[in-house]
């Protein structure tokens, strides 16, 4: 059972610093802010849930708290990414050649908005 436990760990270690080193080869890769975004939000989620998985299967974390930390994480991370990537887009920070701007006919000419600037 202890050799079981011991395997099953590695195993899902090795998976989750495999996703947290895809998400460091995404961020520094990817040309534009929204795509690295997208590669470190991969890391945020899959890559420390499996690591938190691993540590709840071999330390006496516990897997209530194992749980917890892993729902808020699944419910943080993809939030965050998502506001952080709104206000870059908002605020004009631009997209790579060749991306599709699927906000461009809804939103006026997002890069007239400056972040120093406030409206009266």
């Amino acid at each position: 059972m202890d050799q079981t436990l011991q395997l099953l760990t590695i195993v899902v270690v090795v998976i989750g610093t495999f996703f947290s080193v895809v998400g460091i080869l995404g961020y520094l890769r990817f040309p534009d802010a929204y795509t690295r975004l997208h590669a470190t939000g991969k890391v945020g989620v899959f890559g420390v849930v499996l690591l938190l998985v691993a540590a709840a299967f071999w330390t006496p974390l516990g897997w209530a708290k194992a749980l917890l930390l892993i729902i808020l994480l699944m419910m943080a991370g993809p939030v965050s990414a998502h506001a952080i990537a709104s206000a870059a887009y908002r605020v004009g920070i631009p997209m790579a050649e060749g991306s599709r701007d699927d906000l461009a006919p809804l939103v006026e000419h997002p890069q007239t908005v400056s972040p120093l600037k406030q409206e009266p």
